[in-house]
């Protein structure tokens, strides 16, 4: 959700250096907010005897996080021209407030798994351990850099600021509702377990 905010960089010092700083801070940022979240689980699935209520608990947290973003609509204003120096500092308070790490807990707990005899990553997963903690988040920042950078590239060097003034579309509300849904999905999985 940050990758407008590298365009603004981009845009304002005319530079693509600053637009691919700017996704670096972000980067950084998220991936701290990821860790964050993540590493209290890594520590809880020790407590085995505890798995299904931490499951619960987690998709409720998901669902009930998603439905308080459909209904607070406040928006700052100012995160139009927000210096790179801070975007490191505001890409983790994002990440955390929009529940980046939490979205991906269901994950890291084996809530979204398949058997083990049709998947053998499966097994490897839900095996929750500190490295895999560190390692499923790193990939997902890897890959909410990448599909961020590409946007704020192509919107940079060929689209322009006319067209994000124009064509913007509400992004708090895709994202609410993809939290709604892991909630749910993670929910009826344990328990179906259960």
């Amino acid at each position: 959700m940050g990758w407008p905010l590298a365009v603004s960089a981009g845009l304002m010092e005319r530079s693509p250096r600053a637009l691919f700083a700017a996704l670096g801070a972000l980067a950084t940022g998220h991936l701290l907010a990821s860790l964050l979240v993540f590493l209290p689980f890594a520590l809880l699935v020790a407590l085995a005897e505890w798995q299904h209520p931490i499951q619960i608990a987690a998709g409720l947290l998901v669902i009930g996080f998603g439905i308080f973003l459909l209904f607070n609509r406040r928006h700052p204003k100012r995160l139009a021209r927000i210096p790179p120096t801070q975007l490191g500092l505001w890409s983790f308070a994002v990440a955390i407030a929009h529940g980046a790490g939490l979205m991906l807990v269901p994950i890291y707990l084996g809530l979204c798994q398949l058997p083990a005899s049709d998947h053998d990553a499966t097994s490897t997963l839900v095996e929750a351990n500190l490295a895999m903690a560190v390692l499923v988040a790193i990939v997902h920042v890897a890959a909410m850099v990448t599909a961020g950078g590409c946007l704020a590239w192509l919107t940079y060097r060929y689209l322009g600021l006319k067209f994000v003034s124009r064509s913007w579309f509400n992004l708090d509300t895709i994202w609410a509702l993809s939290l709604v849904l892991v909630g749910v999905i993670a929910l009826a999985f344990t328990f179906m377990e259960w």
